[in-house]
């Protein structure tokens, strides 16, 4: 099977990287871009609160030893990886979600960065697309847990401090080999006004819409918004822009 497209969403925290991405996998599986494996790389996991679903299990809460000494009679480790990503795996209508979460006690983050990357590798031939919600910045590009990207989005508000930080995300990517026709700026909370300068393309604006801010506070599924919602409407544009890139690097 081809290996699906991968489409990253980053930038610094509180640009609204997680609606853009909840609110894009809705669209993209209303568009009939499905399954979808939805990937929550940020160890404070609230992907899934915005997509409305129940997750029980992380890659955080997984213990080291269970995939060495506590390996079942009669499994072996390949056997049992792919048995452990399928309960870590949290099923919807159109899309599977993983959740990185935070290790268990004090520990780093090697152990659930490791696993990481190997669920990915191990799942992603199943499905036609993966949506990862980063962590702030390029941790993961830059660790190797997630693998070159074919389109990275770089979210940022209209302000000068973020146009600042997304051209510092734009530089690291490519200084870790990713090609700058691959990097887009998403600007979110647009007011209409004039954005501040940015070299970066622009491949979508994302109105400031109460409908969000109203489930925010009620915490309610981003999800839920209306369909007629400015947010929504821009990011089904959106999610029609990322499929025609998908199919260019497809060719």
């Amino acid at each position: 099977m081809i290996r699906p497209c991968t489409v990253v969403i980053s930038g610094k925290g509180g640009t609204g990287k997680t609606t853009i991405a909840s609110l894009l996998i809705d669209a993209l599986i209303a568009a009939g871009e499905r399954p979808i494996l939805a990937v929550d790389a940020d160890p404070n996991a609230n992907l899934h609160e915005a997509l409305g679903i129940a997750l029980t299990e992380t890659l955080g809460s997984m213990r080291e030893e269970a995939f060495t000494r506590s390996i079942p009679p009669g499994m072996d480790r390949t056997g049992y990886i792919r048995y452990r990503f399928r309960r870590a795996l949290a099923e919807a209508e159109g899309y599977d979600l993983l959740a990185m979460g935070r290790p268990e006690g004090s520990g780093c983050y090697c152990f659930p960065n490791a696993l990481l990357t190997e669920c990915i590798e191990t799942l992603e031939r199943g499905y036609r697309l993966v949506v990862v919600d980063s962590e702030a910045g390029m941790e993961h590009i830059a660790r190797g847990t997630i693998k070159s990207p074919e389109i990275l989005l770089i979210v940022s508000d209209p302000g000068a401090r973020g146009m600042r930080t997304a051209g510092r995300i734009r530089d690291l990517a490519e200084s870790l080999g990713l090609s700058r026709e691959r990097i887009f700026l998403v600007v979110n909370r647009d007011r209409g006004e004039a954005a501040a300068e940015s070299d970066l393309p622009l491949i979508a604006r994302i109105p400031e819409d109460p409908a969000v801010g109203e489930a925010d506070l009620a915490g309610t599924p981003i999800v839920g918004i209306p369909q007629e919602s400015q947010a929504r409407a821009a990011v089904r544009d959106l999610a029609a822009r990322l499929i025609g890139e998908c199919a260019r690097r497809g060719e």
